[in-house]
């Protein structure tokens, strides 16, 4: 068993502990979600929006506004490497865009403010225990063992020769969306509702 899939069956038992929906019912989308982003970064790329696509489809929620603002996202923010993984940022984008605080009520809606920053840290804890940061150049640092600048030419070739788009960044992408997802399933089990119920919002 490789790495990334144990750690994906790690996810699965401990959100087995803590879901509404059937353990097999949550497994699935779990796994769906790691799937689905890992096979949208292998052939379409672009980690942020893959990793909202991803979480999206797994849970059978679409929000293109939600999607198209994470166009400027990729690889740190506009193929920097210097911001936090899209993998991290489209997680973040689709949890808070289910559970964050709402324009209507800026003011005063303090609970799903507080629920955004606790769905953001938890995901940001969860990628530093793995890959020591959520930074996109540090990630690559430690998955492929060099930071890219993909400005240049021959470092994007590189980067594709060792793997981004095969098995490194796709794993990241996938894994990312599903621990997002898991956080939204954990969720959903706190406020006692269904997916159903944030599938209508």
């Amino acid at each position: 068993m490789d790495s990334t899939t144990h750690t994906i069956d790690n996810t699965i038992r401990r959100r087995n502990r803590f879901m509404k929906n059937s353990n097999e019912e949550n497994a699935e989308i779990i796994r769906r979600a790691f799937f689905l982003g890992f096979e949208y970064e292998k052939t379409i790329r672009g980690c942020c929006q893959c990793a909202i696509a991803a979480i999206q489809d797994a849970l059978e929620i679409q929000n293109n506004e939600v999607f198209r603002a994470g166009s400027g996202l990729t690889a740190g923010g506009g193929v920097s490497c210097e911001g936090s993984c899209g993998g991290y940022t489209g997680g973040v984008m689709v949890m808070s865009s289910i559970f964050g605080r709402r324009r209507e009520k800026w003011d005063n809606d303090e609970d799903n403010k507080d629920c955004a920053h606790n769905m953001a840290r938890a995901l940001l804890d969860k990628f530093n225990q793995k890959y020591g940061s959520n930074i996109c150049r540090m990630i690559h640092r430690r998955i492929m063992g060099r930071e890219f600048d993909l400005k240049d030419a021959r470092d994007r070739e590189t980067f594709e020769a060792l793997g981004a788009h095969v098995d490194q960044c796709t794993s990241v992408v996938g894994t990312a969306a599903a621990w997002a997802t898991e956080l939204i399933l954990q969720e959903t089990y706190r406020r006692k509702i269904s997916l159903n119920d944030i599938r209508k919002k």
